[in-house]
């Protein structure tokens, strides 16, 4: 078949060649890296959504040398739960909920993974159904955001939490106030959404999705007092691909789940005896 003129403003060569250098094939040799705690180790990822997966894959290659990363997840997930919070109904659906406790054990069941992590932040009201369910085999759980909320309330200052995802706020706003009770201390924080980012997100305009969550930072940081700002999906680890040292830029910290999810998840991979 004749190829067109290409209509995405791509090059497709330099596309596929970039996408297979982070996400190889599939093979059954483990994977290689210098820390043998995780030699030889499966992370099992849950997205909500397949196109994340990429990210998942990047940052788990990234900061977890010598894990396999297996991803499940596709864009219905995502899709449904926008419906739900577009229509006021309960936000994540049971029915993702469920799904992601199957799309976990699958993971077990097909590879034998040695833990897994919830990528999805408007997903991590899943993680106490899913950990539930995988505790009988005696795999963990780990929610992607967790770390993040807990190094931001243990800073114990006024939260900044930036979101680009309407779904996502209620979800991590929820999470934030749950990991200070759990960690007995009070929270103070104020939310900025950005739904102009996603949109840029989804053009692949990479660069100015990073510079309207830096401009909502920047504006915060005007009117009100913040200490820390925290990034509430895992799409928006990107940010610090333009903003490597956010204290020199904006003068606090920055966390993203990209860095603070995986870390967290190779810490209990560390702790996991090697499956036989």
């Amino acid at each position: 078949m004749e190829m067109t003129a290409n209509p995405l403003g791509v090059d497709p060569i330099r596309l596929f060649s970039d996408y297979m250098k982070v996400t190889g094939v599939p093979t059954l040799a483990p994977a290689d890296g210098p820390d043998l705690r995780l030699a030889g180790k499966k992370l099992g990822v849950v997205n909500g959504a397949s196109w994340v997966s990429l990210w998942s894959t990047y940052f788990g290659r990234l900061l977890l040398p010598g894990v396999k990363i297996v991803n499940a997840g596709n864009e219905a997930v995502q899709l449904n739960f926008m419906d739900a919070h577009h229509h006021g109904r309960p936000c994540p659906p049971q029915i993702n909920i469920d799904l992601f406790c199957r799309y976990a054990r699958d993971l077990f069941d097909l590879v034998g993974v040695d833990a897994i992590l919830i990528s999805c932040s408007t997903m991590n009201r899943a993680f106490g159904q899913v950990r539930e369910h995988m505790k009988s085999i005696g795999v963990p759980v780990v929610q992607i955001d967790e770390a993040m909320m807990e190094q931001a309330v243990n800073r114990e200052g006024r939260i900044l939490v930036v979101a680009t995802h309407g779904p996502t706020v209620k979800s991590t706003q929820s999470l934030l106030q749950e990991t200070a009770v759990r960690l007995g201390k009070s929270v103070d924080f104020v939310g900025a959404t950005v739904e102009e980012a996603f949109d840029l997100l989804g053009q692949g305009r990479i660069a100015q999705h990073n510079e309207v969550i830096a401009e909502a930072i920047r504006k915060a940081r005007q009117t009100e007092r913040i200490d820390i700002v925290v990034l509430a999906q895992l799409s928006m680890s990107v940010f610090l691909f333009s903003h490597p040292d956010p204290v020199a830029e904006f003068g606090v910290p920055v966390l993203t789940s990209g860095q603070t999810g995986f870390r967290r998840a190779g810490e209990i991979l560390a702790a996991t005896s090697p499956r036989s």
